[in-house]
């Protein structure tokens, strides 16, 4: 690297650090807020807004003397550089002691650097990725990894009678990890996998792999998709549409029937089954009390497993301001919440001291209708507090 170049660096992270310690103590605390808020993935930062909202709607905008402030800024689609750069900006120009959001797993990963040495803590919103969290001291996660969601769905599988499985994944990190844990669980259960079919992360017509893993004539296939929406509405099109359905081929997925698609996809979801941290059907009063509260932020807001992260996720701010009295100090605030139990809408959760990933009940549901004729996802079994393995390299 040329001295010019060097030299601006150490005085870009020199003035991360200032100002880091320049707002040691403040009456508002400020929390930057990245997701998508414009484009085809702008659903999510809406639902980011509405769980932030929600929590802030039952607990109030001030921890104690400290006023809460979110700024939120537009990252609308995987851009690691865009990433790193707005957190920059966040932390140097808005002064934000926190940083929070993220719907892409290599938008978290990048951002690591940078809240390491400003030391400014972080709440991952989404973003799945294994290990992402060991990337820097100063990330905790509130959503989910997808082991912890594909070997439950494995093993209920197997125990209903399920032999030979296909399946079906995007071609990326994600849909790997996802497919690794629930070949792993399904196979030690004596099941097999007879053809693994690996999709490009833009397939947009799913018939053609749909065909194949039928031409297999398997019992079931597992699928996952990089999101909610198009992908999953398309996917069970396929399904449907390709006759899997009719000749009693069963459909396993983790996100394919996210309450944001119920509605669209009616009829052709039912029985299709998920495993997920979360459904807005889950029987608790602390459920209950959020779908009240999210009904008050917007009365079309959907409760999903995105709400419910970003509400939680504000919980673990509110809790770090507290612990550090609004000053700045990264290591207090992590190791307030690092251990942390609660009861959230989706049930019992605690971040795990070791990984700061947060472990949680995964619920096998089935899509039925409910007593007022809407789809909902029905839990039938509960594994209790699925943990997230360590990277294995």
């Amino acid at each position: 690297m040329k001295a010019s170049g060097i030299a601006r660096h150490f005085a870009a992270l020199a003035a991360l650090l200032s100002l880091a310690s320049a707002s040691a103590f403040a009456d508002t605390i400020k929390v930057g807020v990245l997701g998508p808020y414009s484009g085809p993935f702008a659903t999510w930062g809406k639902q980011f807004k509405e769980g932030v909202e929600a929590y802030r709607l039952q607990h109030g905008t001030k921890v104690g003397d400290h006023s809460i402030e979110f700024v939120y800024r537009d990252l609308d689609n995987a851009n690691p550089p865009q990433a790193k750069a707005l957190v920059q900006e966040l932390i140097i120009k808005d002064k934000v002691q926190y940083i929070a959001g993220f719907v892409f797993t290599p938008n978290a990963a990048a951002i690591a650097p940078v809240i390491e040495e400003a030391k400014v803590p972080a709440v991952i919103f989404n973003a799945a990725g294994l290990g992402i969290t060991l990337r820097s001291n100063y990330l905790v996660r509130t959503s989910f990894t997808l082991p912890q969601l594909s070997g439950p769905i494995a093993s209920y599988a197997a125990k209903d009678g399920v032999k030979k499985v296909v399946t079906l994944v995007s071609d990326y990190a994600p849909g790997i990890e996802a497919e690794a844990a629930f070949k792993k669980t399904f196979e030690s259960a004596g099941g097999s996998i007879v053809e693994s079919i690996r999709m490009p992360l833009r397939t947009t017509d799913f018939g053609p792999f749909v065909q194949r893993a039928a031409s297999q004539k398997p019992d079931a296939v597992f699928v996952f998709l990089p999101s909610s929406g198009p992908p999953s509405i398309g996917m069970i099109k396929a399904y449907n549409d390709n006759g899997l359905r009719a000749a009693g081929i069963k459909l396993l997925g983790t996100a394919a029937t996210d309450e944001t698609d119920l509605e669209v996809l009616g009829d052709a979801a039912k029985g299709i089954l998920t495993s997920y941290h979360y459904s807005a059907a889950h029987d608790s009063e602390a459920n209950r009390q959020f779908l009240a509260t999210l009904e008050k932020v917007d009365p079309k807001a959907v409760a999903n497993f995105a709400t419910v992260a970003a509400y939680d996720g504000t919980k673990l701010i509110y809790q770090m301001v507290a612990a550090t009295k609004g000053k700045q100090d990264a290591a207090a605030a992590i190791q307030a919440v690092s251990g942390h139990q609660w009861e959230s809408p989706r049930g019992p959760v605690r971040i795990n001291p070791e990984t700061r990933d947060i472990d949680q009940n995964v619920y096998i549901r089935v899509v039925e209708p409910d007593a007022k004729g809407k789809y909902i996802n029905k839990e039938l079994e509960t594994h209790p507090m699925q943990v997230s393995p360590r990277p294995t390299n």
